[in-house]
């Protein structure tokens, strides 16, 4: 049976043949948009998964960049203007992809570029390192991201920008068309940065390619296999061999007997370094002034001398951790023996307290969430020990404490670096956890430094005197007399406080006999509290009037605002400690 066809219904005078080829043309079109959609639907996903591949390797990088400006500047420092920088990189790279591509040369496209820029991001680091001091905890972090992040993240954006135009996107709302592309490669960047920060932080420094400049070399190797070629690989391979062989900031044995070799002739050497979980951990020792410091990041943890006139000694440098030994000088309606006698010591720095309370025969327990500071202290400063320590995070430690009702008759309470105390340990929850964790006449000692022109001292302050209102304050150094309005003032106190004391009741000293120096000159000089400031100097506003603030938990940003200006202040004093050479070497 013959099929039928259908006829189509011509006008007078209509061309036939022009019309037919409208409608077919017409029709092709919508066949071909409909497969289009179809295609997009089940088709090719590669433009999405290495789109998200190079946002991915992008987030990596922003948290290794950081790791890596940490110990010449501080995390704090560091921190302030990455954002920026990332922001403006992402923004220019998806805005000028295709003048970027038109600009390059045919044999060297953005994935080719990107590859190369990041094999020398390690080189151009420990070129810019150098040039700290003269730039500053300011201007230094900011123009050292934006001379090797910022390119990183320029190229990464712009190639993520020709996936995305080259791949094809089902049909959306034209409200929605143009943004969604970027808004979305924006929220997978953020996703991967915090999730690999997290990963990052928990496993940085365990093996050697999981150390700050291995991980950037490492990246630069997987760029380069994202953009396979032989330029490339001729390109990368002068970068990644200056980094294996020549960069001090590598974490082998070969790039340590470098950086020894250049200190060598400044009177320094290097004992030892690893990467951490809190930051860089080194110790260093002066030849020529006889000490040694334990640091992290930009910031010294503590330290000994181990030369005083002509004899080998290990005195504590700083007089604020002898001060907290007064703990136990503080008079209770019940004496306590120190062998009948518990402490609880959260953070170790280099052990001069624990050590010291272990010495006199109290039963000490120590909490450092850094394991290589406690190898650290153990192996260069003499630690002494009568309890397993805690590796581990203070606040869910000392949660599991109280749940066992767990006390004791002595907390010191030690925790700073990088020119900022970790706020959640100030905050009036966990205060008042370790208040339930001090014996009914016990004494707390609290160190905290920071810079006492900021308001965030007297917030501090507050908070410790809420949960506990006798208390006396002492800096370990005097007021300057020179000091100018608006100047900083840097410097450590110890806060003592004693539980079960009747208001009108004051916190009082014994007077310290031979036994508890332990043989320290250095304690014979600052065991005993001086340079004390009145509480009310905190509790008062500038107007007079009694101020409320206090710290509480997840209501922190105020503090950690404050910060970045006490980090920078810290940052100087820093580089008066030691020398810039010890910083920036690393």
């Amino acid at each position: 049976m013959p099929s039928k066809k259908p006829k189509a219904k011509l006008a007078a005078g209509t061309n036939t043949h022009g019309d037919l080829t409208e409608q077919y043309t017409a029709e092709l079109k919508d066949l071909a948009a409909q497969a289009q959609i179809e295609d997009a639907s089940a088709g090719d996903l590669t433009p999405y998964l290495k789109a998200l591949a190079v946002l991915v390797l992008l987030g990596i990088y922003s948290n290794i960049s950081q790791l890596n400006l940490s110990p010449v500047y501080g995390s704090i420092p560091a921190s302030v203007y990455h954002v920026h920088v990332l922001v403006a990189g992402c923004f220019a790279g998806w805005a000028g992809n295709l003048a970027l591509r038109h600009a390059l040369p045919r044999a060297l496209s953005t994935p080719r570029l990107l590859a190369v820029v990041a094999a020398y991001v390690p080189v151009l680091q420990a070129a810019l390192f150098p040039l700290s001091e003269r730039l500053g905890a300011r201007a230094g972090p900011a123009v050292t991201e934006a001379l090797t992040l910022g390119p990183v993240a320029v190229l990464s954006a712009a190639w993520v920008a020709d996936l995305l135009g080259d791949a094809r996107l089902p049909r959306l709302p034209s409200f929605l068309a143009d943004a969604a592309p970027g808004l979305g490669s924006w929220a997978v960047l953020k996703s991967a940065e915090a999730l690999s920060g997290r990963v990052l932080g928990q496993h940085v420094g365990k093996v050697l390619v999981l150390t700050r400049v291995a991980m950037e070399a490492i990246l630069g190797v997987v760029y380069a296999a994202l953009a396979p070629s032989r330029i490339v690989a001729l390109a990368v391979l002068p970068g990644l061999l200056h980094t294996a062989l020549l960069n001090p900031h590598v974490m082998t044995p070969r790039a340590a007997a470098a950086v020894n070799a250049t200190l060598a002739a400044d009177g320094w050497v290097l004992l030892d370094r690893k990467e951490s979980v809190t930051g860089y951990v080194s110790v260093v020792e002066s030849l020529e002034r006889g000490f040694r410091v334990m640091r992290c990041d930009h910031s010294l943890l503590g330290g000994q001398w181990t030369v005083l006139q002509g004899k080998q000694v290990a005195e504590p440098i700083y007089g604020v951790f002898a001060m907290l030994e007064a703990v136990r000088l503080v008079e209770s309606r019940e004496k306590v023996a120190d062998k009948d006698a518990n402490a609880l010591v959260i953070g170790l720095g280099i052990g001069t307290t624990p050590s010291a309370l272990v010495a006199h025969g109290i039963d000490t327990t120590v909490v450092e969430i850094d394991p290589v500071v406690h190898e650290f202290a153990a192996k260069y400063f003499d630690l002494k020990e009568n309890n397993e320590p805690a590796i581990a995070d203070a606040v869910s430690y000392t949660a599991g404490l109280v749940e066992s009702k767990k006390t004791y008759n002595y907390i010191v309470h030690d925790v700073f670096t990088g020119g900022a105390e970790p706020v959640d340990l100030f905050t009036l929850e966990f205060l008042q956890g370790l208040s339930d964790l001090l014996d009914p006449n016990g004494v707390i000692a609290i160190n905290y430094a920071g810079d006492f022109s900021l308001p965030a001292p007297k917030i501090v302050i507050r908070t410790i005197t809420r949960v506990f209102p006798n208390c006396r304050i002492f800096r370990e150094s005097p007021v300057r007399e020179d000091i100018q309005e608006g100047e900083a003032d840097f410097t450590n106190m110890v806060i003592f406080c004693q539980k079960g004391l009747p208001a009108d009741a004051g916190l009082r000293f014994r007077p310290a006999v031979v036994e508890d120096f332990l043989q320290s000159r250095a304690r014979q000089m600052f065991l005993e509290p001086e340079h004390e400031v009145q509480k009310l100097d905190f509790l008062l506003e500038d107007d007079g009037e009694e101020g409320t603030e206090i710290l509480r938990r997840n209501e922190t940003g105020r503090i950690e605002e404050w910060h970045k200006t006490t980090a920078r202040g810290h940052w100087t004093i820093m580089r008066t400690v030691l020398p810039s050479k010890v910083w920036n070497l690393w």
